[in-house]
């Protein structure tokens, strides 16, 4: 059975799942996925708590790597070497696009299917897919409440000092 517990951010509602082991998942809701447990005490399981600290931390600007473990799930070979090449190649405040992301991970995925994986990216923030932008501009982005991806996106990327604050 997994924990789930929440925290309120300047970009809506995360929702964090840990296996005990692991974060398996991080999403934008506030309600528990089937199958998992509100943590009434998120410190009755210690990594939910280390996760939900380390996200406080990083909107509060005074963390810029995550160190929880993840479980990516079941991932073809191709979307878990770019996950990891993300995580471990594309530090705070940097941003990678998705060509260059598929030239670091080794693999043939090309940049339109870089996309896709950062769609599918289970466990945002801590794998942070808001760093992979286009060629021309931020690109896409799936995180933040409905209908506010972008906006969650250039919010990120601000807050990280990736890009120039909005003029608007």
């Amino acid at each position: 059975m997994s924990a789930f517990g929440t925290l309120e951010t300047p970009v809506g509602v995360i929702g964090v799942e840990s296996d005990g082991a692991a974060i398996t998942r991080v999403t934008w809701r506030s309600t528990a996925p089937e199958g998992s447990v509100i943590a009434a005490d998120p410190g009755a399981d210690p990594l939910l708590a280390e996760a939900l600290a380390q996200l406080r931390a990083y909107f509060d600007g005074a963390l810029q790597r995550f160190d929880v473990p993840v479980d990516l799930g079941v991932q073809t070979t191709a979307t878990r070497a770019v996950l990891l090449a993300l995580q471990e190649t594309v530090a705070h405040g940097e941003t990678v696009t998705y060509g260059g992301l598929a030239a670091r991970s080794g693999t043939a995925v090309p940049a339109r299917g870089i996309g896709s994986i950062m769609g599918a990216n289970p466990v945002p923030l801590i794998v942070p897919c808001h760093r992979v932008v286009a060629g021309d501009g931020l690109g896409g982005y799936s995180g933040g409440d409905t209908g506010r991806g972008l906006e969650t996106k250039r919010w990120l990327l601000e807050h990280e000092g990736a890009l120039p604050t909005s003029l608007f």
